[in-house]
């Protein structure tokens, strides 16, 4: 059993207890890929070609909105990461994805991800991880419409500890809906 077939199971297990032979064969099929910094991992209007899954770093989903980018959302470690829409679509989106620091990853085909989607197993992966990805953006819209940037503030540093040492500001601020300088001032309150 390689390292990865025990990370992979020990983030799934919460979800669905697979054997570790499973995620060993899952692992067979994906690639380790290694990303700067600010490195570019999907370009905005371009098909997504890979599904990821993040052994360590961060990455973030970003759409260009006038004359910048605005953070959709962070992925950390331990978690699948992609341009969801794209990759069950089958199409281009304007979205892109960036690694937020130094990252490693595994990546496996989108051809080869449905091949396996065939499967049981596969079955389970391709559900939790789009059932996932749908809960956390319907609760970030409700949060944006129901709560303060207090409150969001608050939320985003309990579910992602170490999120301000890790992620440059512009990106959080962003991602809560607020300018830097705003979130400079809730900094100042916490």
């Amino acid at each position: 059993m390689n390292r990865y077939s025990i990370i992979l199971k020990k983030s799934f297990d919460k979800y669905y207890e697979a054997p570790l032979n499973v995620w060993n064969n899952f692992a067979n099929y994906c690639e380790c890929v290694c990303f700067n910094k600010e490195e570019i991992i999907k370009q905005a209007d371009k098909t997504e070609r890979y599904f990821y899954f993040i052994m360590e770093g961060s990455a973030g989903i970003f759409l260009w909105k006038k004359n910048n980018f605005v953070c959709l959302d962070f992925v950390f470690e331990n978690n699948f990461c992609c341009d969801f829409m794209s990759l069950l679509s089958g199409e281009s989106t304007p979205l892109q994805t960036m690694a937020l620091e130094k990252s490693e990853m595994l990546r496996i085909s989108r051809q080869i991800f449905f091949e396996i989607a065939k499967r049981p197993l596969g079955q389970v992966i391709l559900r939790i991880a789009t059932e996932t990805a749908y809960i956390d953006k319907q609760r970030q819209q409700i949060d944006l419409l129901t709560k303060t940037s207090l409150e969001r503030y608050k939320e985003l540093i309990d579910k992602f500890p170490g999120i301000m040492q890790r992620t440059p500001q512009k990106h959080i601020a962003s991602y809560l809906g607020i300018t830097p300088q705003s979130l400079s001032r809730l900094r100042k309150i916490l």
